[in-house]
């Protein structure tokens, strides 16, 4: 199956490697700078999770195409060329703007993304950290094909993980990106794929996070809060509060009793 592979962060990176290791046929690879414009916001934003994979077309010898929305170079800019690979499946592992129809329907089977949830719950941005803070002890991660509208597409795979008492953003982080790997390996290894439709009333779409948004409201309860802290933890800019005018970020918490 001929894939070209879009992502800019350390997710993506581990993906791509891993497709790598199992031999699968990348054609092309897409990314976009560390900083970037995005509809969302009026300044520029910071990828935390940023990664190179420039190297790795240099190293498969593929072709490397960059969105950057500072020089004004869009995906949509690239869709002939991308057409020219004849790719069958478009992945997208780690990504930031919309893939649209007309880039869709460049690959045979469309475009897929892996979403950090078991799909229709947190769509939208930052779904592991939304769970946490919410308390969650289950997550997952789903693979589906895109299509108009936020994570709504066709559920292709799903598997579950465990957020443990303990765990914190980057451990649930890693275990996400293991469950991501068996799920790639697995149906890319099949004879067929099938396509689910979602049942679209019940999506929850959340919104995407800033460091504003890590500010600690203590008048939460002790687990809320401990939660909120681990949720935000490393490698993202962490929760934070002020002191006498004084920002300060906590990076770790334990819950005592008195």
């Amino acid at each position: 199956m001929r894939i070209v592979f879009l992502g800019c962060t350390q997710f993506s990176e581990a993906i791509l490697q891993h497709l790598i290791e199992i031999g699968a046929e990348i054609v092309g690879i897409c990314s976009i700078p560390k900083s970037f414009k995005i509809s969302y916001s009026s300044e520029e934003v910071v990828n935390y999770n940023y990664a190179d994979l420039r190297p790795y077309s240099e190293q498969l010898g593929v072709p490397y195409f960059l969105v950057n929305s500072q020089s004004g170079c869009r995906m949509s800019d690239y869709a002939d060329s991308l057409k020219k690979l004849n790719p069958d499946v478009m992945l997208v592992m780690g990504w930031y703007y919309m893939v649209n129809k007309s880039l869709r329907s460049v690959a045979r089977l469309g475009a897929w993304g892996i979403h950090a949830s078991l799909l229709p719950k947190y769509a939208g941005g930052a779904p592991l950290v939304w769970a946490m803070i919410e308390g969650q002890h289950e997550t997952g991660v789903t693979l589906f094909r895109f299509k108009d509208g936020v994570d709504n597409g066709d559920i292709i795979a799903q598997k579950r993980i465990v957020i443990e008492e303990h765990d914190y953003i980057k451990d649930v982080y890693e275990k996400a990106t293991q469950a991501s790997k068996e799920t790639l390996t697995q149906v890319l290894n099949a004879e067929s794929v099938n396509f689910v439709p979602q049942d679209e009333d019940k999506i929850e779409i959340y919104p995407q996070r800033s460091p504003k948004d890590g500010e600690i409201d203590w008048d939460q309860s002790a687990k809320e809060i401990y939660d909120f802290i681990r949720a935000q933890s490393e490698p993202y800019p962490g929760a934070w509060t002020t002191i006498k005018g004084k920002k300060i970020t906590i990076w770790k918490a334990t819950i005592e009793e008195i």
